[in-house]
Formats: structure tokens, sequence, C-alpha cells
């Protein structure tokens, strides 16, 4: 599928899933807007797709999405970048972490994969159209957790990393799911994307005890892992395929819409909430 004169912005853009994509849809032809946190790293990835893709059509922009100013000083850069968004995938994120706080005093896997990106796409609205695609990248680790909605942020309960690893990804579908039914009527759609478990530098470094934790709390025996090209089909389909025109709100996986989420995962009443609640929390850190 061409996606010339497309412009698609991509999260976490400088290595694995966000990396692959961002080189598979510059060589459909798409402006392709890198942003990561790492300045060094943008410039590595700009060479090494301008390498493979000579052609290639590419911006970047560096921002923390652990951070609501850095999400703020990026949204208005793209926007110079990108007067209209065809595709925003938002891919970036961190996993397992020990307990920390972002500057806005979010717990870090919450408030990095989450608010950083609910943030983002709700200042990038206006450059969205009739057309365009939100992709969020969860993953099966939403098993892991539900969000609690009362204590998001891990103030009143002991920290466990793995629960609010899987928090965060539910809150992804969850934010998914608020964004479709609150843009559908513009023909905007959204859609979270399970990868599978892949090589990646989230991945690549987790301890074996972690992959082992990880794969008997979400109920799957099957440690199998895939490449960023493998794993990035999915997300890539999910920004440009033709089988998804009309539809949103939806759990993808290998290609597919899936309907094994978790349901506290895609509860239209939770997804309201958790936008309630993100929005009060933004709020808040921005006052």
């Amino acid at each position: 599928m061409s996606m010339r004169d497309k412009t698609c912005v991509i999260t976490g853009a400088t290595s694995g899933l966000g990396r692959e994509s961002a080189r598979a849809l510059a060589s459909a032809g798409a402006h392709v807007v890198l942003a990561s946190r790492n300045a060094d790293a943008l410039s590595e990835t700009r060479d090494a797709i301008d390498a493979e893709v000579p052609d290639a059509h590419l911006s970047g922009v560096v921002v923390d999405l652990a951070s609501l100013a850095s999400v703020r000083e990026a949204a208005s850069r793209i926007a110079e970048l990108a007067p209209v968004i065809d595709v925003l995938m938002n891919n970036a994120g961190v996993m397992f972490t020990p307990f920390g706080r972002t500057p806005d005093g979010f717990e870090t896997q919450f408030g990095t994969n989450h608010l950083g990106h609910f943030a983002l796409t709700n200042l990038l609205q206006p450059q969205f159209v009739e057309g365009t695609r939100i992709v969020n990248l969860s993953s099966e680790g939403h098993r892991l957790g539900d969000v609690d909605l009362d204590d998001p942020n891990w103030h009143r309960r002991e920290y466990d990393k793995f629960a609010a690893y899987g928090a965060a990804k539910t809150a992804n579908i969850l934010h998914a799911v608020a964004l479709d039914h609150r843009l559908r009527d513009r023909g905007i759609r959204a859609f979270a994307v399970h990868p599978g478990m892949v090589a990646t530098n989230l991945a690549r470094h987790m301890p074996r005890d972690d992959v082992i934790a990880v794969s008997g709390r979400a109920r799957s025996h099957a440690i199998e892992v895939s490449t960023p090209e493998q794993g990035a089909a999915t997300q890539v389909w999910a920004a440009v395929s033709a089988d998804l025109d009309g539809r949103g709100g939806l759990y993808l996986a290998d290609c597919a819409v899936r309907s094994h989420a978790e349901p506290y995962a895609t509860d239209p009443d939770r997804a309201e909430r958790l936008w309630e609640v993100s929005e009060s929390l933004c709020a808040v850190a921005t006052s």
C-alpha cells in the first residue's frame, strides 16, 4: 500500500518495533516523524533508514514521555513538521522498572507508557483528519494487572513491577477504546496492538527469571520470541490496512482482530473512567 503524501508520527522510533515500523512506512512513501528521547539515537536511526530507503522522508523530534513538559514541547514541534497526521503510533514504553516516579510524580510505567501518550495524543488532535489512525502498542502483558483507578500511581499499595506493567498495558487498550469512541464520528479510529514477545531493547535485557515469571503470570507457558520485523507487522497493518476501514476500538494481534483481551481491558465504562482520571492527573501536573 502506498503511503505517499501521508504523515506518520512514531514514538520510540529509534529501536525495535518503532524503528522497524518507521522503516516500513518510509519504504511505502510516508513522511515519518521519528520521536525519541535520545537525539543521538534519532540521528543514527535517520542515517540507517536513509541508507536502506534512499528517498525516505524523515524528520526527528526529541520527546521524553515521562515528562509532560517535554511532551508539550514535542507536540509543538510535531505540529510544525506535520500540519496533518495520518498515523500516530504510540509505540514507546518502559518495562518492569523498579519503583520510581516521573518528574510529574506519576509511577514510572503508568506515567511513561500511558499518561505521556495520553497527553501527546490529546495535544496532536488538531492535526488529525478523517482517516487518521491511532495505534497504541499494548501486549498480552495486560493480563498481569488491571489499572487501579483509585490508586493508579501506587501511593497506597506495595509496588509490584509486573502488576504495574500490566496496568500500563491495560491502560493502553482502554485508551484506544476511549479514543475511538470519542473520535470515530470524525472518521478517526484507534486500535491497540499486541506484537508478541519481541527481541527488542525492552525484552532483550529481561532477566530469565522475569521472562519465566511473566510467562506464568500471563497464563502463557510458551515463550516465543519474534524479531522486530515480525513484531512490527501488526502495528503497521493496523496503521494502513484497508481491512480495518470503518472499524476501531479493537485489540489486534498477528495481523488480525482478537477478542481474547481481558474484559477489564476493553470495558467502555472503565475506558471512560480512565480517561477522566488521566485528564485530571495531567491537568494537576501541568497547573
